[in-house]
């Protein structure tokens, strides 16, 4: 009987330690996570989405002011596998389309908030999975079906660009500044004449002023200052950029001993040092630069020599603003100056120091890179500045990618009730469980206009219902006005969005949320157990 008893008694297969979630409990518990990492993020949503303060654990404890999606769900530490899924479509969204980062976390759990009362009623996963890939699929063709495409005519593709950054950055900091911040982003990326290179574009962030005081400015702004003593302006330059030591023929007072009889050898050494350090910059000379740009120190000497032969020298530049000076000026980053005739000089018109609020730097008009520009940004607080620059790289981001993929669709709400629309039919017209599954993906689809009227203060069930309203009566350009609080016509508001942007959100989300309802079992590893040491054991 024992023997029996035995073989029936269930046995574990995972190290002690590991734990093990099944089932109901398995599902509910990434539900549970998605859907309040969803809350988390849905009030930052919209033109009048609010900002999260996060502050980090380290010994300075820094904080970061932000709405950004994608900044909080990088800030936080998130435990749960499921949550950390939408982590990730969050990231990737951000690399990929530059914005839309809350809205596709924010849909995700949303759909997940509708699998779980579904699966609650008995409905299985499967089901519900196959109801959403119909769904989307009808939805993303309403999306094409209203997407529209202006490339053809400059005047209304440019309009349409400045209405997407206008529209990117309602909902961020320069929200009450977007007239000029957009159309500072639109010059910026159409200066890049198709290139999706954002490197060429360079942000300096100088505190003091307001928002309004930044400015583009065409070129490169390096925050340095030109040698003692050397030419404040150089015209038609040719520029050497160095990454070397000086100094490497000194003897360094920690790494060498030397022995002397008398002062007038120690001289002597001096001399030797100091000659050595001449035929450097003789060989740098020969080089043909009338610019030379060093990532480390110069030292007197060596500016003494550029200054007395008409060299401009430029040291200590910081290692990214090389990199992208090197870019930008079509130039090499070298390290020896043995050989002249290998190494590729860049070049520019003007090569100049001008003042930059309270500091001076050094512009580099007339590069060869011509996309090339500096954004300068003003404001009161290094938070503020962070926050600014942020705002404006999504909507650069976005901006970028509209250029090649040139479609528009409207936003406030208008895109979402469109593909809603479409799924309803669908869902009418399809037979079995799987139309409950695809009905419930129109009402997370409808969840996203009532978050952003929820998270402005009016009264969302019924501006939502207007909504419905109208797109059912054929008024396909019906969106929500969050400045008056109606619904209203989005294209003449000029509430557009990039079909990029909106198209991936859609389909991540849905991706996403599918992988997360897929799960019926978590399986979390031992904590790896430290090593005790001998020595301590009789302690």
């Amino acid at each position: 009987f024992s023997i029996e008893m035995a073989s029936l008694a269930p046995s574990s297969i995972l190290t002690a330690g590991a734990q093990e979630e099944r089932g109901e409990s398995a599902r509910l518990s990434c539900f549970v996570a998605a859907i309040a990492l969803g809350d988390l993020m849905k009030t930052t949503l919209g033109p009048k989405g609010m900002d999260k303060i996060l502050q980090s654990a380290g010994r300075q404890r820094e904080v970061t002011v932000t709405n950004d999606g994608a900044t909080i769900l990088k800030s936080i530490f998130v435990d749960n596998p499921a949550a950390k899924v939408l982590v990730d479509i969050s990231k990737v969204q951000d690399d990929e389309a530059g914005d839309g980062t809350t809205s596709v976390c924010v849909f995700a759990s949303e759909l997940l908030r509708e699998a779980e009362r579904l699966v609650s009623q008995k409905m299985h996963p499967q089901t519900i999975s196959q109801g959403w890939r119909l769904a989307c699929d009808v939805a993303h063709k309403a999306l094409v079906d209203s997407a529209v495409d202006n490339s053809a005519d400059q005047e209304k593709f440019r309009q349409d660009l400045l209405n997407i950054a206008r529209t990117t950055l309602s909902s961020k900091i320069l929200k009450q500044e977007k007239e000029h911040f957009a159309k500072l982003a639109v010059d910026a990326v159409l200066r890049l004449k198709g290139s999706k290179n954002l490197e060429a574009i360079q942000f300096i962030k100088k505190r003091g002023g307001s928002l309004r005081d930044s400015y583009l400015d065409d070129g490169f702004i390096l925050e340095k200052r030109i040698g003692v003593g050397c030419p404040k302006r150089v015209e038609d330059a040719k520029i050497l950029i160095a990454n070397t030591a000086m100094d490497t023929d000194k003897i360094k007072i920690f790494g060498g001993r030397v022995k002397v009889s008398e002062a007038s050898q120690m001289a002597e050494i001096e001399a030797a040092e100091r000659e050595k350090m001449v035929e450097k910059c003789k060989k740098i000379q020969a080089h043909g630069c009338n610019v030379f740009i060093n990532r480390q120190l110069i030292y007197n000497l060596p500016e003494q020599f550029f200054a007395d032969h008409g060299l401009c020298a430029i040291e200590h530049a910081d290692f990214d603003g090389m990199e992208r000076l090197a870019l930008v000026l079509g130039a090499e980053i070298v390290s020896t100056f043995d050989h002249p005739e290998l190494v590729k000089l860049g070049s520019c018109k003007v090569v100049e120091e001008i003042m930059l609020a309270e500091d001076k730097a050094i512009r580099f008009s007339g590069v060869a890179l011509g996309e090339a520009c500096t954004i300068v940004l003003r404001g009161a607080t290094q938070h503020l500045l962070e926050e600014a620059e942020r705002s404006l790289h999504d909507a650069l981001c976005v901006l970028a990618g509209a250029v090649h993929e040139t479609r528009t669709v409207l936003g406030g709400g208008c895109s979402e009730c469109l593909m809603a629309e479409a799924v309803d039919a669908l869902a009418a017209s399809t037979p079995g469980k799987v139309s409950v599954a695809i009905a419930s993906f129109a009402r997370a689809l409808r969840q996203m206009p009532t978050i952003i009227a929820d998270n402005a203060g009016y009264d969302s069930g019924e501006l939502v219902a207007q909504l419905r309203a109208a797109h059912h009566k054929g008024d396909k350009h019906a969106g929500l006005d969050m400045e008056k609080g109606t619904v209203g016509d989005a294209a003449a508001l000029g509430i557009t969005e990039s079909f990029k942007v909106k198209s991936a959100v859609l389909r991540s989300a849905a991706e996403a949320a599918e992988m997360v309802l897929r799960v019926d079992e978590i399986v979390k590893s031992a904590p790896r157990q430290r090593d005790v040491d001998p020595r301590m054991m009789g302690m």
